[in-house]
């Protein structure tokens, strides 16, 4: 530990330094390669969902200042993986987010089988996704009226969905995840890749 720590001005001037040059989700990234490089990222079942936080008001980049939302792709094998992760607004409708989480993967790879919940059912989606390679698991609402698409055998996967509501358990340990005190979008993002380089070096390093 060092003797005496620079002032808070020039930690924070810091800081925004490497937000502007994208620092935080270039070690992220360099660090998810490496976790598939060696045999430790297995696309072949990923599950997504998302979570809301709290947004001061007066934040930027969210239509109701009330809320906000987290939504991560997630990974999981013996230990925890996710590999995309996007904040959006809180008013979209959840499934609205999937397609941009995959956007905003860390690897080129698109997984095999992305595992949702009730909120993801969505017909127009599964055919985009299926188009590019991707099946879509997700249960259907209670009041759909169309015909069920969805294979039973394949939906036992869903039982494991819990652990993507574990990895949003991990983020919000860290209290600049739990809430967004940050006006500025890219602030606050940068919090969360921080946060998921934390745990992903202490899973796999």
């Amino acid at each position: 530990m060092p003797d005496r720590y620079p002032p808070y001005q020039t930690c924070h001037r810091r800081f925004q330094e490497w937000v502007r040059a994208g620092t935080f989700e270039t070690v992220l990234q360099t660090l998810v390669r490496d976790v598939k490089e060696r045999g430790g990222l297995d696309l072949t079942e990923c599950f997504i969902d998302g979570t809301f936080v709290i947004a001061k008001k007066g934040a930027q980049g969210w239509e109701k200042p009330s809320g906000a939302r987290v939504q991560s792709s997630s990974q999981w094998q013996t230990a925890l993986v996710f590999f995309a992760v996007s904040v959006g607004s809180a008013s979209p409708h959840e499934v609205r987010l999937v397609e941009q989480t995959l956007d905003k993967r860390w690897v080129q790879e698109k997984p095999e089988r992305l595992i949702g919940d009730r909120a993801n059912d969505s017909d127009p989606m599964d055919a985009r996704l299926a188009a590019q390679g991707v099946r879509r698991i997700a249960p259907h609402k209670s009041n759909r009226k169309k015909p069920k698409t969805q294979d039973g055998r394949e939906l036992r996967r869903y039982r494991r969905g819990w652990k993507v509501e574990r990895l949003f358990s991990w983020l919000q340990n860290y209290r600049r995840v739990l809430v967004r005190y940050d006006r500025f979008l890219e602030n606050y993002l940068a919090f969360v890749f921080l946060a998921c380089i934390v745990i992903y070096i202490r899973s796999y390093f």
